[in-house]
């Protein structure tokens, strides 16, 4: 049976994986990738769970970004399957099924930081574009 962390870090592994093959070529959104699994912890802590996911929902255009794949992938990896988003599920949760999920999420975003510097090659001091919509 595996922990909670070692599910996460599968997950995570498998996600940051596969953006790297996807963006091969896109350096500018595995950035971006990489840049919201360093950034989005210290905004849930700031401003808390469902503002923050509601921020990053808002990120980009289309259906081909990475602040969707982001949170897509997020979502996978804490075990939430139904349809609705991650910012749906965190804004109808009760609270301690809020609190338990701020917990989920936090717990996963240090793998994907993790994934996202060794693999993506993205640190926390990655810079996004000035132009970026």
């Amino acid at each position: 049976m595996l922990t909670r962390d070692q599910e996460y870090a599968i997950s995570a592994h498998k996600c940051v994986t596969q953006i790297n093959k996807d963006y091969e070529k896109d350096e500018q959104s595995k950035r971006r990738y990489g840049s919201t699994a360093h950034k989005l912890p210290i905004l849930i802590r700031t401003a808390g769970l469902a503002q923050a996911l509601a921020f990053v929902e808002t990120r980009g255009k289309g259906d081909d970004n990475p602040y969707r794949y982001f949170l897509r992938d997020l979502k996978t990896t804490i075990g939430k399957d139904e349809q609705a988003s991650l910012c749906e599920y965190a804004c109808a949760a009760e609270l301690d099924e809020y609190m338990l999920l701020t917990q989920q999420v936090l717990h996963a975003l240090v793998w994907y930081k993790r994934f996202a510097q060794s693999i993506l090659d993205v640190d926390a001091s990655a810079r996004i574009d000035e132009g970026e919509e």
